[in-house]
């Protein structure tokens, strides 16, 4: 799969803009707050429908205008794709894939497969436990849709219940069969999605592993630990025995909505005992983890942005990265820097073509 082509209207600080990209290597280059990570941030809207890193849809919009445009045309195999997000302030956002739009945004994840790498990942690391739980959902999501279904569902339903709970303490009243409803469905969804997070951690773990060992070129002893209510018992259970702690706190204390994934190295949290270099590692080891489950799944080379790559990675490691495209087990790939040099001199050392890029 390739991104053949990219135009941009009013897009973050972009009047209007075009790209014809190379089939292999695009370097974006230019000083900071020129736009760089915006170009690979319109990249992956048209992936995910919307921004990596501004959730605030209508802070895509430039200032002073009333709308975006974010318009991809790719070769997705060897047939023509045409791929167009769309926002007006104060309408709902419009996705559409050769002229017709989607009725559902989730109609469209996993269609143009891709994997993202920045300086903005650390935050797998230092925030809390949604951060990495997004990041197990994402990977998931864009090869299995029943499984972004149930998380659409539990989501509603975890919502009802948590409404149902305040309207109980507001009103001080109890209705146990309006709340079995919501635990019954909670728990249909819930153990649907624990079950393919552990069945897919199962198959991601030695995958990130040995990632790491080729990136860090370290003997280090990294892991990631599943830490999920449904190890202990059922979530029909669970939800049962936390009722009167429910009751007090207003809202659902266990369920899969909870979980968390533990990043160790040495049998302990990276977080507080991985040196800077550990946990850059680490971080570009589970994204390249990704890229190849995410391939392994859907038959596709998922499209791959490294933003501020330098910025995470000294230029040995940058260039162990970029060498990776020469293997043909990666396709098309999108580097930010500041550098025209710098990354000129990483991209020479393959043998792809490149364009690069000056804003």
């Amino acid at each position: 799969m390739i991104l053949k082509s990219l135009s941009l209207l009013n897009y973050k600080n972009f009047d209007s803009k075009s790209f014809n990209f190379s089939d292999k290597i695009n370097c974006i280059v230019g000083n900071n707050g020129i736009g760089k990570t915006n170009v690979l941030d319109a990249i992956y809207h048209l992936s995910f429908g919307k921004s990596y890193f501004n959730p605030v849809a209508t802070q895509n919009i430039k200032h002073n205008e009333d709308f975006f445009v974010v318009n991809g045309e790719y070769n997705k195999h060897d047939k023509p794709e045409k791929v167009i997000v769309s926002l007006k302030r104060g309408q709902k956002k419009v996705i559409k894939r050769n002229g017709k739009a989607y009725d559902k945004f989730s109609e469209h994840i996993g269609f143009l497969p891709l994997v993202i790498i920045s300086p903005a990942d650390r935050d797998l690391i230092i925030e809390g436990s949604s951060t990495r739980r997004k990041f197990i959902d994402s990977v998931i999501s864009q090869s299995d849709k029943s499984y972004l279904s149930h998380l659409i569902k539990y989501s509603k339903v975890l919502e009802q219940r948590n409404a149902l709970l305040k309207y109980f303490a507001l009103n001080h009243t109890f209705n146990k069969d309006t709340l079995d409803i919501y635990n019954d469905q909670l728990t249909e969804y819930g153990t649907s999605i624990f079950e393919k997070r552990n069945a897919f951690l199962k198959t991601f773990i030695p995958i990130f592993k040995s990632r790491y060992k080729v990136i860090s070129n370290g003997n280090e002893d990294v892991d990631l630990v599943y830490h999920s209510d449904l190890f202990e018992d059922n979530l029909t259970t669970l939800l049962q025995h936390a009722i009167n702690k429910d009751k007090a706190l207003q809202y659902t204390s266990v369920g899969i909505h909870k979980d968390d994934l533990h990043f160790n190295i040495e049998g302990h949290p990276i977080k507080k005992f991985g040196s800077q270099g550990q946990q850059k590692s680490f971080l570009i080891a589970l994204k390249l983890a990704q890229f190849d489950f995410i391939k392994n799944q859907s038959g596709v080379n998922p499209i791959l942005l490294l933003d501020d790559i330098f910025d995470k990675l000294d230029e040995q490691r940058v260039a162990q990265i970029i060498k990776l495209v020469d293997d043909e087990n990666f396709g098309q790939l999108f580097i930010s820097d500041t550098h025209a040099d710098r990354t000129e001199n990483a991209v020479k050392q393959v043998h792809q073509s490149y364009e690069i890029f000056k804003l």
